[in-house]
This record gives C-alpha cells, sequence and structure tokens, in this order.
C-alpha cells in the first residue's frame, strides 16, 4: 500500500519533468516518457528522483552535470530510434 501511495503522490511530479523534457527536447509526450525511463535505468536512479532533480532546475537550482549528460545522451538516442522508425518525437 506504501509504493502505491509513493507512485500516487511522484504522478505529478514526474508529470512536470515530462514537461520539461519536452520543452528542452522539443518532443512529445511519449519520448519525454521514454527519455525519462532510459535516464532513470542507465543512471540507476529512481524516477521519481530524477524528476525531482529535473523540475528543481526550473527554480534556478543547478541541474547536476551528470544528469545533465544523461538526459541529453537519452534525447540523442530518442530522436536516433525515432529516425530510425520513421516516427515523429
Amino acid at each position: 500500500m506504501a509504493q502505491l501511495r509513493q507512485a500516487l503522490d511522484s504522478r505529478p511530479l514526474i508529470d512536470q519533468a515530462r514537461g520539461v523534457i519536452m520543452a528542452s527536447g522539443r518532443c512529445g509526450p511519449e519520448t519525454a516518457w521514454r527519455v525519462l525511463v532510459d535516464t532513470s535505468q542507465r543512471t540507476n536512479t529512481k524516477l521519481r528522483e530524477v524528476a525531482r532533480l529535473l523540475t528543481r532546475a526550473t527554480h534556478q537550482e543547478p541541474l547536476p552535470e551528470w544528469l545533465r549528460s544523461a538526459v541529453s545522451a537519452s534525447c540523442a538516442r530518442a530522436a536516433r530510434a525515432a529516425r530510425q522508425n520513421g516516427t515523429a518525437g
């Protein structure tokens, strides 16, 4: 039950982080979701923590360099995959 509560509490934060990626990466919601998940998995960081750091960066808090690099790489992978599949971001 606690895990479900945590998931529900994290949802707005994750949606905000998707918006940040959509705005900065000029991609759609599905691609932004893939970028968040990919970044979380490749950095071994909880998705909600990635989302928290991304949204804090919109309030003049610096984005850690490791996260900036990981998100950038995830965006590049998502763009490549979209081009290969002939789909839009």
